[in-house]
């Protein structure tokens, strides 16, 4: 008897090893053109560890060509709460305009899921306390989806941190160039509009400040912030409400045929009528309350300083960043092109007293943003308990500080200036 009950025990337990181990069940919100892209990756490329098992928007004509474009036969969902009753999904993921991912992401755990979100975490401090609070009520698990941290220069300078390669790294001198094409898009679409976006120092930038978080290993304390809107909304003499019939397309230089574009005007053109958002808003619009040139001073716990400017109207698009060291300095510079701007990209160690190198040895994939987008999906679904040893996992921490010091920068902008410290914003 006890012979054919170990034997019974070991077929049963050999059919579970033979067995396929079970998907994750995904739910999604937000189904604009980085939602559609999240889905469609996951489709093409994650389909034997990831079910995409219901999509969700609150535009109707949105969601259902969102699950056309993605390639899905999940059903789709206006009502968030009918979604995950009738989905029960493992995850919900979430790809909102930024300032609803708070929304989304707490009701997620109230219901008893898992998240994902895209950056930012949040675009407020309130928010912020809201999300952190329901992470310790409801016990779930929170990730950020931190893109940035994958770019394969972004792994190595965090190589070289970790050999201390510099020594111990005493100020970060970071700047951002958004060109006339990708500057313009942010004051096209929602993110014009502080209520949406929290500002670009939140919406875009919060990219920025958790590699720099990440690189030093170390929290910010406080933050000095300037900026203005200087070039785009009310700075033109002409002005207006969308490019397509606009009166104006002859003379202005920031007109956009988006009828050219396949995908959007499917997801957005074709949609309008159910929510009245335009892709091509024009980039004067009086309304626009961001701003398109800031800059910032971060402290950090162990006394090293972050100097960030940005600015969103240059000839080309690139970043120079420097990470100064006792013992050396690490330079990355990456330009994009425009205006006779090579493509160029380069990765530079630089010892007190030594040589000056090339960093060639990188760990480069295909995919999107230089393959940071595929490499960050394959450490939230391939890799979940695999080791990490350079923390390229993001959660809500990491996610609240990012958000926190361009809302810090934000308020101190708004107090001309003012030195705003961020435990007066948030206790964490």
């Amino acid at each position: 008897m006890s012979s054919e009950i170990t034997r019974r025990s070991f077929l049963a337990s050999a059919a579970l090893a033979a067995m396929p181990p079970r998907r994750i069940r995904l739910a999604q919100v937000g189904t604009g053109g980085r939602g559609t892209y999240w889905g469609r990756s996951l489709l093409q490329n994650f389909n034997d560890v990831v079910e995409i098992v219901a999509l969700c928007d609150i535009n109707p004509k949105r969601v259902a060509m969102a699950k056309e474009l993605i390639g899905s036969s999940a059903p789709t969902f206006v009502d968030f709460d009918r979604m995950i009753a009738g989905a029960r999904p493992d995850v919900v993921l979430v790809t909102t305009t930024d300032s609803a991912h708070y929304q989304y992401i707490i009701r997620a755990m109230e219901l008893g899921c898992d998240v994902i979100t895209e950056k930012p975490l949040c675009t407020d401090e309130e928010q912020c306390r809201q999300i952190l609070e329901a992470e310790r009520k409801y016990g779930r698990k929170l990730t950020v989806a931190f893109n940035a941290r994958h770019y394969p220069q972004a792994k190595k300078i965090k190589q070289l941190l970790l050999e201390k390669a510099i020594g111990d790294v005493v100020s970060v001198d970071y700047q951002e160039y958004l060109d006339t094409s990708h500057g313009a898009s942010y004051f096209r679409r929602w993110h014009r509009l502080k209520e949406n976006s929290g500002t670009l120092l939140v919406s875009k930038s919060c990219h920025h400040f958790d590699q720099v978080n990440w690189w030093l290993d170390a929290r910010p304390l406080e933050v000095v912030g300037y900026g203005d809107l200087v070039f785009y909304g009310r700075n033109n003499s002409f002005r207006g409400t969308h490019c397509r019939g606009c009166a104006y397309q002859q003379r202005c230089q920031f007109y956009t045929d988006v009828t050219r574009d396949e995908t959007a005007m499917k997801l957005y053109v074709a949609c309008e009528s159910e929510d009245g958002y335009q892709i091509d808003g024009c980039v004067w619009r009086q309304d626009a309350n961001i701003y398109d040139t800031y800059a910032l001073m971060v402290k950090y716990e162990n006394r090293a300083r972050l100097s960030y400017t940005a600015n969103t109207f240059m000839p080309y698009e690139g970043q120079e960043i420097a990470i100064n060291g006792t013992k050396g300095r690490i330079d990355f510079n990456m330009y994009d092109g425009g205006s006779g701007t090579v493509h160029d990209h380069e990765l530079r160690l630089t010892r007190n007293f030594g040589k000056s190198e090339i960093i060639k040895d990188l760990d480069t994939r295909t995919g999107g943003h230089g393959g940071a987008d595929p490499s960050l999906h394959d450490l939230i679904f391939r890799q979940t308990n695999a080791p990490d040893p350079l923390g390229l996992k993001a959660g809500s921490l990491a996610g609240a500080y990012s958000s926190l010091v361009g809302i810090a920068g934000y308020h101190s902008i708004e107090r001309g200036g003012e030195r705003v410290r961020i435990a007066d914003l948030v206790k964490l």
